[in-house]
């Protein structure tokens, strides 16, 4: 598990506490079925809390769907092949990425919603930092990555 994903189940399970909502974050198996259902899986009586999220940390300026993601064996891109398992799961899908910024910056990290994802996968538009600003941003703490209030999504 990258530490980026740790940060992020970290960081829905704190919310879910902070918040009094119920609700776990974790890290799925490794297992062959289970490498389209996302990095990290989020379970909970909220249908809004029942979600997936793939996560990707970069060191560009932009995610590019050719560089950051990759296709499998078969030729089936990640997000198509997430994008099946979404509708097949009914679950909420976001892709979490962390824009790295070197040493002497901080680094920014994003949820958002796949529909978007999969929107700008469509018309091979990659996903900018400024594009990424305009969804549900993870402010930085002395704890890690945070999400918002209940109302943040």
């Amino acid at each position: 598990m990258s530490d980026f994903e740790r940060e992020i189940v970290s960081c829905l399970n704190r919310f879910f506490k902070t918040n009094q909502i119920p609700g776990f974050a974790y890290r799925p198996g490794s297992q062959r079925s289970a490498r389209h259902s996302g990095n990290v899986l989020a379970d909970s009586p909220h249908p809004s809390w029942y979600c997936s999220i793939e996560c990707r940390s970069i060191i560009d300026k932009k995610l590019y769907f050719t560089q950051h993601f990759h296709a499998d064996s078969n030729s089936l891109h990640p997000v198509d092949a997430i994008s099946d398992q979404l509708r097949k799961s009914g679950r909420t899908g976001f892709l979490a990425v962390e824009f790295r910024q070197g040493p002497h910056m901080a680094d920014e990290a994003f949820l958002i919603p796949w529909q978007q994802v999969a929107g700008r996968f469509r018309h091979s538009t990659g996903i900018s930092r400024e594009d990424a600003r305009s969804c549900i941003v993870l402010a930085r703490s002395k704890d890690g990555y945070v999400l918002g209030s209940p109302n943040a999504k």
